[in-house]
């Protein structure tokens, strides 16, 4: 094989380019990465909070509960790089991690620059070329099989394996801006529709803006259309002057396009679920018995947060200045609902420069689960966002880059056209 085949192209430099660079490296293929950034990382930079939330350290089972688009697919990469594999892959090369709630993994630093650093420091022992700004604008191909990579000032960079992982489309300013999709595409590629994901939602309610920076801890929520709960999670949601935000509903946001049709979304918040309805009732009947004598306004303040307490008086149409002895059964009844299931209607999602992770891409079909090789065109591999495959918050959604990344640039050795 001469080497001009032999080059592996790898176009995008964040965690799934990066990693599928070392690993076909390691196969001793010459590597060359196109980032159009002048940096590498640069949207790891920014995932965790800047902290980088590297993997989650759950079991294999937890793991495939919460990838939610084609986990099927998944399973050949995650065998082949796990959880455990990439945290011993970056301990290994200098950057310590450590394991918080949720079993989300993080350096010990918290900067996420010591991830990036350290497959830096595994590039540059692998011998990878790595050009910075140099933006790829398509894939040349022949008789099937890929050729090189064209960039945008028309030149090409011969190649025997191209490795396609320019991410989706959140976070454009890193450079997510849909490159990958519209390359498969041109090769004959269906491409999932896109949409933002992990991202927050917008209510119809009017009221939310009141709620505005109020955040819920150990609350149940639930997301349902019509009859069919697309989703139910437990842990903390923050309101917003549009809606809501914060882990539970980011997470429930990756479930809105599982709907069929134009029916409403409706979020319903169980503000007290380790309570059952009449075990609320019966600490509700305790609180009123304690102000028999105060308005029901005045009475709230051990069962709500204090900015919930008027959108609850409100909801609950119960008059606020009624004394707590005259309230009737039926009234009680009522705010033990409202609280058990405090309801919003979704309005949309919010854009891609709030969104996480985007949901959609290179339909899986198309490509080989064994080796991340493209089914129409031989040496052409995907992995990472730019495929769609998305995970919940925790870490998921970077371990599909780094075990798709890996497998893409394991396969790669030895291919290329005689």
């Amino acid at each position: 094989m001469n080497r001009e085949k032999d080059q592996v192209v790898v176009v995008g430099g964040g965690a799934a380019g990066m990693i599928a660079a070392v690993a076909a490296a390691d196969s001793g293929r010459r590597v060359v990465i196109l980032e159009k950034n002048e940096k590498l990382g640069k949207k790891i930079y920014i995932t965790g909070k800047g902290r980088c939330n590297v993997t989650n350290a759950c079991e294999r089972d937890k793991f495939f509960e919460n990838i939610v688009s084609n986990p099927k697919f998944l399973y050949s990469a995650f065998h082949e790089l796990d959880n455990y594999a990439l945290m011993a892959l970056l301990e290994n090369n200098g950057c310590h991690l450590k394991t918080e709630r949720g079993e989300r993994v993080f350096p010990v630093s918290d900067h996420a620059s010591d991830v990036t650093a350290a497959f830096q420091r595994l590039l540059q022992k692998k011998g990878v070329e790595v050009r910075l700004r140099c933006t790829a604008q398509g894939i040349a191909c022949a008789d099937g099989w890929v050729t090189g990579v064209r960039l945008t000032d028309g030149s090409v960079i011969p190649a025997g394996s191209v490795i396609v992982a320019t991410g989706g489309l959140s976070y454009q300013t890193t450079g997510s801006t849909g490159d990958g999709h519209r390359m498969a595409a041109e090769l004959g590629h269906k491409v999932k529709a896109c949409e933002p994901a992990l991202v927050p939602l917008a209510v119809t309610e009017d009221w939310c803006k009141k709620l505005q920076g109020l955040s819920l801890k150990n609350v149940s929520l639930t997301m349902s259309c019509g009859k069919k709960k697309l989703y139910q999670g437990f842990g903390e949601m923050l309101f917003t002057h549009y809606g809501v935000s914060g882990p539970l509903v980011l997470s429930a946001s990756s479930f809105c396009g599982k709907r069929k049709g134009e029916e409403a979304l409706l979020l319903s918040v169980d503000l007290k679920p380790a309570l059952s309805e009449e075990q609320l009732d019966k600490r509700i009947l305790r609180d009123f018995e304690e102000n028999l004598n105060r308005q029901f306004k005045n009475a709230l303040n051990g069962l709500y947060p204090s900015k919930l307490i008027s959108v609850m008086i409100e909801r609950s149409g119960i008059d606020p200045e009624k004394k707590v002895h005259e309230i009737t059964r039926p009234e009680r009844r009522r705010l033990v609902g409202l609280t058990k299931a405090f309801t919003l209607h979704v309005s949309g999602k919010r854009g891609y420069d709030e969104a996480v992770i985007t949901q959609g891409g290179v339909a899986v079909k198309e490509v080989t689960p064994s080796t991340m090789e493209s089914k129409l065109v031989r040496g052409l591999y995907f992995a990472g966002e730019v495929l769609d495959l998305d995970g919940l918050t925790g870490g998921f959604n970077l371990q599909i880059a780094w075990s798709t990344g890996y497998l893409a640039g394991m396969s790669c050795a030895g291919k290329g056209k005689e």
